[in-house]
């Protein structure tokens, strides 16, 4: 069989080419890092490593909205903070007022703390959050969600709450309703209020003595005056119970259906105090109101500066207790959302790690083999050279 000296010349020439192309390629490898580099160098891993690169970017975006939602949380957690010192200012102004040391012009100017205090709420309520939303603005408003109308202050933002992220549900905003404008009046349960009262006589807050005896009625406590001899009878939604003409005690609870309150003071004949449900309907706004304008009021009673006292303390009392729980929620989503951030963390190291397991070079056997390739290669191309320089004249000379 005869081999063309062209042929030899042109197979020892393709055997270089592939060994440079081998050592450029395991040069190539060095410089990356990379074992894996294309899907056909090792098609498992390559998968491997590309479930582990979506892993990773997955955990990036988390992190940028979780990031987003603790800048919104923190903001409102001080938001609520500041609004939980006005009110509490606005508190002590009100036990101020119930001084009855205090006389008519003192409680106006103290009606016009509470005013400027209100004033003040309002900014909270509507803070903004740097990035073109409100803070209490649900579940997104292009305006302010409160608008302070003639009507008092009215919630026009949308209810609910907006997330950052459908994967953690950290939260951006709060309802700025249910914070807001959402307490219970009375007690919780039920709520005591003075009708009519043209004694000295005010009725406390009250409490609940047994949950399971409470009907959810309404009922009337309604006085009457005979002989120096003062009664009240009980009437519930307007009918006659059997506590009828009862004596009256100062001081003294009054119990019935599970629920226990106090009457101060000495009655008139014809007073009346009602006992109604509490409904979730209280207003910070309304609540401030109130206790502005019964400040405001010339000439009182010291019966009805005690009541109107003891009604405004309650109802601050309770928007108060709300505003706290909400910014209870918004510290309880900050420490949920170091917790997810946390597991996102370890979720992005995982995958960083399951991806170098996957495609990156074994450094030392990546040296090891490029410098037996660049031997070879050099070997190769110094016989090859040897060899193509060799000519019949060199036969013949030897």
């Amino acid at each position: 069989m005869r081999i063309a000296t062209a042929h030899s010349f042109d197979s020892a020439i393709d055997q270089l080419a592939q060994r440079q192309s081998q050592l450029d390629e395991a040069q190539l490898r060095l410089t990356s890092g990379k074992r894996v580099m294309r899907a056909s160098d090792d098609p498992v891993d390559a998968a491997r490593a590309e479930r582990a690169l979506a892993a990773v970017s997955r955990a990036a975006t988390s992190l940028r909205s979780l990031e987003a939602s603790r800048s919104a949380m923190t903001q409102l957690e001080s938001a609520l903070g500041d609004a939980g010192d006005l009110l509490q200012t606005a508190r002590e102004a009100i036990v101020a007022g119930g001084n009855a040391s205090y006389d008519s012009t003192q409680r106006q100017m103290l009606a016009g703390q509470i005013r400027g205090l209100r004033d003040q709420l309002l900014a909270v309520a509507n803070r903004d959050d740097g990035a073109g939303g409100y803070l209490l603005g649900g579940q997104g408003s292009s305006a302010p969600p409160f608008l302070d109308s003639a009507g008092g202050v009215q919630y026009v933002g949308t209810r609910g709450a907006n997330s950052a992220d459908p994967a953690t549900e950290m939260p951006m905003t709060m309802d700025g309703a249910a914070t807001w404008m959402s307490a219970s009046t009375g007690n919780g349960v039920f709520q005591t209020q003075s009708v009519t009262s043209n004694g000295s006589a005010w009725i406390d807050t009250g409490s609940v003595t047994n949950p399971a005896a409470i009907t959810g009625s309404s009922y009337q406590v309604q006085f009457s005056v005979a002989a120096g001899v003062t009664t009240y009878s009980v009437l519930k939604g307007g009918a006659a119970t059997a506590m009828t003409n009862i004596a009256f005690v100062p001081g003294q609870a009054i119990q019935f259906d599970g629920m226990s309150f106090t009457i101060s003071g000495q009655p008139s004949n014809g007073d009346e105090f009602d006992i109604v449900p509490s409904h979730p309907t209280l207003s910070v706004f309304d609540a401030l109101d109130k206790a502005a304008n019964d400040l405001a009021a010339p000439t009182q009673t010291g019966g009805a500066i005690a009541q109107a006292t003891s009604a405004n303390l309650r109802n601050l009392d309770s928007v108060l207790a709300r505003m706290l729980g909400s910014r209870a929620t918004a510290g309880e989503a900050l420490i949920r959302i170091d917790a997810i951030g946390n597991r996102l963390d370890s979720a992005s190291l995982n995958g960083q790690t399951e991806r170098s397991k996957a495609e990156d070079l074994d450094m030392a056997t990546a040296i090891s083999d490029f410098q037996s390739k660049q031997t070879g290669y050099s070997a190769a191309l110094k016989t090859y050279a040897s060899v193509q320089r060799m000519s019949l004249f060199d036969y013949i000379k030897t």
